[in-house]
């Protein structure tokens, strides 16, 4: 089988909520209002950190697809005034967003066991709160969020070949910055990471055999398996990584915008920010090069990202190794892109009716370990009242 992305079509139902006339989808995607709906009609589970785990309706996939965001539209009214990061989350809520991320992804690995039937994938994003609300391709729901999801690798098999040049595949043109112009930089300044559990390995090793995907990023393997999601000193090196994104990003960026190279105020590991990047004269003509480009055209300048996004995803390959990588997040993209899957989402009721049971009863099944863990309490929806699901 031709090694390629693949795109594949998704049903979904019709949405039980209207857009105001007048008011652009982005703009009403963000408001308390449609944020208090989504956690009524598809909420499964909320803690008291206003963590919120609910069902997808625009979803990637029928087999598993469940999402939890850390929910502050009831307390934080103004969109751009919400945590988009992890490294914005207060203590708590990063000690429970890490249980219930073991939980979930210890539910998909044994529900899942075997690779070569399933991919299973976990991917954290920021949604950059520093975009326009009217912004085409900016993230319908701006918080911080981690999004879980399996797919049958019969579906991926018999989905079309996306186009390479996919806009979603190459971040709109701008991971040849990472993975081209970059790539060389990028991954010896995260090599300085002093990770024990992480294990740098190869993006070409670990690259999924039917996609060839994630391509040329810095990628680490978990040494140890599922087991060590429970090591609280995993996470903290999870989050070492981002803390490495970050201050490359920052760091390039600050380039592009002031032509200045200086290292970030607040930089995480400032004094190799200062020895490998800003030593790197690749790196320094890039972004003079891109800060060029900026002013010259307008609709470039537009799709910049200049706040730190990121996707940080932990997905199995083909041996069933877990593997973690990391990667910037421009226009329009999808976690599912970062491993070369593009996925359609089209409004088609009937045939979501025919999966809705199926996918509810296992969103229901996790559900019940975060109830047992003692982590929150549970949303009854519509379609789930007492815990049991009853179609509409």
């Amino acid at each position: 089988m031709k090694q390629a992305p693949r795109k594949i079509i998704t049903p979904r139902p019709k949405l039980t909520i209207d857009i105001p006339e007048g008011m652009a989808p982005v703009e009403f995607f963000n408001s308390p209002a449609n944020l208090k709906n989504l956690a009524e009609e598809n909420g499964l589970f909320r803690t008291g950190e206003d963590l919120l785990m609910y069902r997808k309706l625009l979803g990637h996939s029928t087999e598993f697809d469940t999402s939890i965001i850390l929910d502050t539209s009831r307390r934080i009214l103004d969109p751009l005034g919400r945590p988009v990061r992890r490294d914005q989350m207060k203590r708590q809520q990063k000690k429970v967003w890490e249980q219930m991320t073991q939980i979930v992804c210890d539910y998909m690995l044994e529900k899942y066991p075997d690779p070569e039937e399933h991919l299973i994938l976990c991917g954290e994003a920021s949604l950059d709160s520093t975009w326009p609300l009217n912004k085409p391709g900016v993230p319908s729901i701006r918080m911080i969020h981690n999004h879980f999801m399996v797919f049958p690798m019969r579906q991926l098999e018999e989905g079309e070949e996306a186009n390479p040049a996919d806009p979603n595949l190459t971040d709109s043109g701008h991971n040849s910055m990472f993975l081209l112009s970059l790539s060389d930089v990028y991954h010896e300044f995260l090599e300085v990471l002093d990770l024990q559990i992480l294990t740098p390995i190869s993006s070409t090793d670990c690259a999924l055999a039917l996609t060839g995907y994630p391509q040329g990023l810095p990628s680490w393997e978990l040494k140890g398996g599922a087991e060590r999601l429970k090591d609280r000193y995993f996470w903290y090196e999870y989050e070492q990584i981002l803390r490495g994104f970050l201050d490359f990003y920052r760091t390039f960026f600050s380039m592009v915008a002031t032509g200045e190279p200086k290292v970030p105020a607040g930089a995480n590991f400032a004094s190799q920010v200062d020895d490998v990047l800003l030593g790197n004269n690749q790196f320094l003509r890039v972004a003079r090069d891109l800060r060029e480009k900026v002013i010259i055209d307008p609709g470039f300048a537009n799709d910049i990202r200049w706040r730190p996004a990121y996707k940080q995803i932990l997905y199995r390959d083909d041996r069933g190794r877990l593997i973690v990588t990391i990667s910037q997040n421009s226009v329009g993209n999808a976690i599912t892109e970062l491993l070369g899957i593009v996925v359609e989402r089209v409004e088609d009721p009937e045939a979501y009716k025919k999966c809705e049971p199926a996918l509810i009863g296992r969103l229901l099944e996790v559900r019940e370990r975060l109830v047992e863990a003692k982590l929150g309490t549970v949303i009854n929806g519509p379609v789930w009242p007492g815990g049991v699901y009853k179609a509409m």
